[in-house]
């Protein structure tokens, strides 16, 4: 391998190049709109700092926690209830002793979690205004009984949460339904509202702080069984990284302190209804909220 001028390095997560000086921060950020924007937020709050930071976005869960695990990533912004799922195989943990329990747990690893913003962007189910109306559906078990008595309802989800633990199959088991095979659509989960807008699906999987929900006057189905667990958005970082930057413990508190689920269900549709780019929204936030002048 060639030499790299100027302090460079390589680094890899399951073969994807990440390209940063030594002494930057190496931000990493999942493959949509709400988790791309947290790490622009960060990336632009650090560079405000005199903090040099670099920003991959569009990584899966697995890529970006196996980047953080084996230190070729320094820190990004993940949910609390799926971490404990899906990572440590440890669900059943109510939201206030999430995040102390992921500490815990990822100890070992050299990572810690630091203070949570008020985001809570669990999954939800939504319908159409009209839909709701018509199917009298206002809970997650006005859906079941539905179904069960053989309603023709189309069910728009992702992949990811087709196949996961807490996804589809445990959902219906704890709601006691079952929707027929065939009226499963599988989708990007980005294409999810359009198709539930625009009639192509009955029901669609969404993500609860999402900015398209109030915009396409969607409804969202009370979880009434509790079904969907606590999503916690929150910093997470390498120890090593804290240790080597030790303002970055402060600045992340300073941006999550800021974000709650109203702010960031505007910030999303700032991005995915008015179509403005995910840096400028970021600048904006920064500036409004105090954190840069």
């Amino acid at each position: 391998m060639n030499k790299i001028v100027g302090g460079l390095v390589a680094l890899c997560v399951t073969a994807m190049p990440f390209l940063a000086n030594a002494e930057d921060v190496k931000i990493g950020a999942k493959g949509f709109t709400e988790n791309i924007l947290a790490g622009e937020i960060t990336q632009q709050y650090l560079a405000s700092k005199g903090i040099g930071a670099t920003l991959t976005s569009g990584l899966g869960s697995n890529v970006v926690r196996q980047g953080l695990v084996s230190g070729q990533m320094d820190l990004y912004w993940e949910y609390t209830g799926p971490a404990l799922v899906n990572y440590h195989k440890t669900p059943g943990i109510p939201r206030a002793q999430m995040l102390a329990k992921l500490n815990e747990l990822d100890a070992p690893n050299g990572i810690e979690w630091l203070d949570s913003s008020d985001v809570n962007d669990t999954y939800a189910l939504a319908v159409r205004r009209e839909t709701a109306k018509a199917k009298g559906l206002r809970t997650t078990s006005d859906l079941a009984a539905a179904v069960s008595r053989g309603e023709k309802i189309t069910f728009g989800c992702n992949a990811e949460f087709y196949g996961r633990k807490d996804g589809l199959m445990p959902m219906q088991e704890a709601y006691g339904f079952s929707f027929p095979r065939a009226d499963i659509v599988r989708m990007d989960s980005g294409l999810v509202y359009q198709a539930l807008r625009d009639g192509q699906v009955d029901v669609g999987l969404v993500f609860s702080t999402d900015g398209r929900i109030p915009a396409f006057d969607f409804v969202l189905l009370e979880d009434d069984r509790q079904y969907h667990i606590a999503q916690v958005m929150t910093p997470v970082a390498t120890k090593a990284a804290l240790e080597a930057h030790p303002q970055l413990k402060p600045l992340l508190k300073d941006i999550s302190s800021r974000l709650n689920e109203e702010v960031m269900a505007n910030l999303n549709a700032q991005v995915d209804v008015e179509k403005k780019t995910i840096p400028e929204v970021a600048s904006e936030f920064l500036k409004s909220s105090g954190l840069v002048n």
